[in-house]
This record gives C-alpha cells, sequence and structure tokens, in this order.
C-alpha cells in the first residue's frame, strides 16, 4: 500500500453528474496513493431551499445556515450526495466508506464568528480526531466525508475547504487536491505550474487572479498554512495527466 496520501476535496459542478461522477470514481480507482475525499454540495442544498420556499442567505460567500436550512443541508450532504458519491465509487471497484464530521466526533465544530451577522448553523473547525481517517487508510477504505460537523447543542454546517485543510493536516497528507471546473491557475491564458504564496498573493493584486479563482487560491494558501506542503487546484482531466496549478510553501 503506498504511503503517499492525498486529500481530495471535489467540487460541487460535479456531484449532480452521473457521468462526470462516473469518470471521477474511475479517476479515483486508477490512482496508486492512499486517498481521502471531501465534498460539499452547495447547488444541491440552494436548489432544495428554493422548492421549500426558503431564502438561501449568504454573507462574504457564506452560506448563512438556520434551523430549517441545517436539517436540509443533512439531508442533502449526509445523505443523497454523500451516497451517491460513495455508490460510484463502489462501482469503480474503490472500498468506499462515506460519513460526516459527526461520525466518530471526526469533526468537532463552533458557530463561525462574524462581527455583523448571527451566522447561526454555520460553524468553522474547532478540532479533528486524525485517527479516524488513518485507521481506515489503514484497512485499505477510502473515506467520503461530508463536511456537517458536530457542536456542543447541535450539528454545524462547514465550507468543505477548511474542513479539507484540517483533516489533511491532521492525517499528515502529502497534498490536498482541489478538483474542480478549471484547469488551474492562468496566466496570458497559460496555465501557471507552480506558485509559492508570495507569488499567488501578488498575481491576485495586480488583477492576473480574478472573480471565482479568488477564494480557490486563498483555499489552497489556507492549506499551506495548516501545515501541508502543497495544495493543487486542477480539474479531472488535470488530475488524470498530474496536471494543474501547484501552490507549494
Amino acid at each position: 500500500m503506498s504511503s503517499v496520501i492525498s486529500l481530495i476535496k471535489i467540487s460541487g459542478h460535479y456531484l449532480d453528474d452521473d457521468a462526470l461522477l462516473q469518470r471521477f470514481a474511475e479517476a479515483v480507482a486508477g490512482r496508486e496513493e492512499q486517498l481521502a475525499i471531501v465534498h460539499g454540495g452547495g447547488i444541491e442544498i440552494t436548489r432544495l431551499q428554493e422548492r421549500l420556499n426558503i431564502e438561501p442567505r449568504y454573507v462574504d460567500g457564506l452560506r448563512v445556515t438556520d434551523a430549517q436550512s441545517l436539517s436540509l443541508v443533512e439531508m442533502v450532504l449526509c445523505g443523497s450526495v454523500n451516497k451517491r458519491l460513495v455508490r460510484h465509487l463502489l462501482n469503480a471497484g474503490v472500498d468506499a466508506q462515506g460519513l460526516s464530521g459527526v461520525d466518530r466526533g471526526l469533526v468537532r465544530a463552533r458557530q463561525m464568528r462574524h462581527e455583523s451577522v448571527d451566522m447561526q448553523y454555520t460553524g468553522s473547525v474547532k478540532s479533528v480526531r486524525g485517527e479516524v481517517l488513518c485507521q481506515l487508510l489503514d484497512l485499505g477504505v477510502t473515506p467520503v466525508i461530508a463536511p456537517v460537523s458536530a457542536g456542543t447543542d447541535s450539528n454545524f454546517n462547514l465550507n468543505a475547504d477548511p474542513v479539507s485543510g484540517a483533516l489533511a493536516a491532521a492525517i499528515e497528507a502529502d497534498s490536498v487536491v482541489f478538483i474542480s471546473n478549471v484547469s488551474g491557475v492562468l496566466a496570458d491564458k497559460e496555465l501557471v505550474e507552480k506558485l509559492s504564496e508570495v507569488e499567488a498573493r501578488a498575481l491576485i493584486a495586480n488583477g492576473t487572479i480574478y472573480g471565482g479563482m479568488i477564494p480557490k487560491v486563498k483555499s489552497a494558501l489556507d492549506v499551506l498554512s495548516s501545515g501541508v506542503p502543497k495544495a493543487i487546484i486542477t480539474d479531472l482531466d488535470g488530475w488524470a495527466c498530474d496536471v494543474g496549478t501547484t501552490f507549494v510553501q
């Protein structure tokens, strides 16, 4: 068994597309390193909120999760999305097990603090039990983690990116790979293969990195600050060929 561990954070763009999920599962089955997978599912949560006439609320790009929405988040992330992803992995021959941050106290959470908004049941990482994932990895199991996590009096909805960084640091992963619908950071329409934190922040400052790429890059830099040696932004095709933008200390 490989001693190299990668934590994969898969974007919501893949999670409601069976064809893309099948391709992702087949890619996971073909990897040699040990993998843990974290997923979100915000698109499907919003879709269900709208069907139930619940107005989605956001502050600074983060979902404000009220009590009613928390039940939907648990149902979508821990239920339909997690089990759909696990099913595709199993069908591709991957020994996958779905769980959430709540299970075995994998991720303990607290309410996210904001200077002007009550974030209610939107949380931030308080602590993690890396040994829970290490035990599964030692058995050859691929954990598939929904970022709903356990608080003292309730569960919390957490953004999948910081959960990925915290879990990767706890299991001493060699890398975090953000698989989304973009191949990486582009400069003059060319893929930038490697960036340091200083270089990445300079590209944000001069406008080369802009729009939706900014939060992706900041998530990658947060992974580095948590102690993980490298973070990679790529898409499914890029991951299959080990091509993308790698962020290093």
